[in-house]
């Protein structure tokens, strides 16, 4: 619903009612709003809370006449770019039309005012006040497109930032992978071994696919291919992507799963990410020989994921911006590394898409880091 255009106002100056009424007659129309004022004092007060588009002054008035109130008008901040015509019944000299442009009038009307020509030089300026307005606005609303171009840009940096976080891994393994063949050609660890690198590279196809999907970046959005899948092969996978990090830092992984394969309705490769991520923050936030477990478990309606270490904590003052994206957590103790900037950041994109849940359980330096994921359990 488009709000409504507030009328142009003008303001009368007169001491004398029945020559405001007149004024405010002749120049009445739509979309016009009088204000009046019978002294200069009255009509100060009037500029100090309403931005007209034209002052109309009388020159001959008790006390603050027409030209000393345009010098109050020029000297204040507020009042000074209205334009002033004014009216005066006295003489035409020179003298007093200097004055009267060095007060700041555009125009001078001498009375009797003929209707005609007050409308017509009035109207000039309610135009081009009324046009004034309409630049402003859309300068607004070309700030709010720069703004949303802007956010546009940034969604998009962010997620190239993710996907070149999400490929380091699976490309690592398949690195890996390519070594071992070398030294395993011919054994059935060779035939498991393009398994995991067959699984690796799909894994990273899916990837790629959201890299070329430009649209779909600039509006913020990862789609999902949702079928039913077992959730323990899922986290199999997120753990052979993780498994080169945690081994690299010398770290002991504990695995619970349910012994019962656990169907859901998901993406194979978000679920995968989603431990991944978890899994990988883990690793790289808990000193060298340090313990990681992940546990997967039904709870009432409820599929939950549980990723904990014994890792250096997060900053209590962080806690509340750790799924913000670029989101940084710096310690003394890690020799000042920086991370969660972005795989929690995705993490929750990921996990929110699903329909789920994620929160920090816990977090301390004394005893590390819980992060629990939940999913609803598909329909029977």
């Amino acid at each position: 619903m488009t709000s409504e255009v507030p009328p142009v106002q003008f303001l009368l100056v007169d001491d004398l009612e029945e020559n405001l009424l007149a004024l405010e007659a002749l120049l009445q129309r739509d979309g016009l709003q009088c204000l009046k004022a019978r002294s200069g004092e009255e009509a100060l007060e009037m500029l100090l809370v309403h931005d007209v588009a034209l002052a109309l002054l009388d020159v001959q008035m008790p006390g603050m006449d027409g030209f000393e109130l345009a010098e109050f008008m020029r000297g204040n901040e507020r009042a000074r770019h209205i334009p002033i015509i004014f009216l005066t019944a006295g003489s035409a000299d020179l003298q007093r039309r200097f004055r009267g442009y060095e007060a700041g009038a555009v125009d001078f009307i001498h009375k009797p005012i003929e209707g005609d020509i007050l409308r017509s030089k009035a109207n000039v300026f309610f135009d081009l006040y009324e046009q004034r307005r309409q630049i402003v606005a859309q300068r607004d609303e070309l700030a709010k497109l720069a703004h949303a171009l802007q956010g546009a840009d940034r969604r998009k940096n962010e997620f190239l930032a993710i996907l070149g976080h999400e490929l380091r891994n699976p490309i690592m393994a398949l690195g890996a992978g390519l070594h071992l063949l070398e030294r395993r050609e011919g054994t059935d660890m060779a035939r498991n071994i393009r398994g995991q690198m067959d699984r690796h590279v799909r894994h990273v196809s899916r990837l790629v696919e959201d890299l070329l999907d430009i649209a779909r970046i600039d509006q913020g959005k990862i789609s999902l291919n949702k079928e039913r899948i077992i959730l323990q092969e899922a986290l199999t996978f997120a753990i052979e992507a993780s498994q080169p990090s945690i081994d690299a830092a010398g770290h002991a992984l504990a695995v619970e799963m349910p012994d019962m394969p656990v169907w859901m309705e998901a993406d194979y490769t978000r679920i995968a990410q989603i431990a991944s991520n978890l899994l990988n923050n883990a690793a790289k936030y808990t000193p060298p020989g340090g313990a990681i477990r992940l546990t997967a478990q039904i709870v009432h309606d409820r599929i939950e994921i549980a990723v904990a270490d014994n890792g250096i904590g997060i900053p209590a003052e962080m806690q509340a911006k750790i799924f913000d994206i670029f989101a940084q957590v710096r310690s003394g103790k890690n020799g000042g590394q920086e991370g969660l900037g972005i795989g929690l950041a995705l993490v929750k994109q990921l996990v929110e898409l699903h329909d789920g849940d994620i929160r920090l359980a816990s977090s301390d330096p004394a005893s590390g880091s819980v992060f629990v994921v939940r999913f609803p359990l598909p329909a029977h």
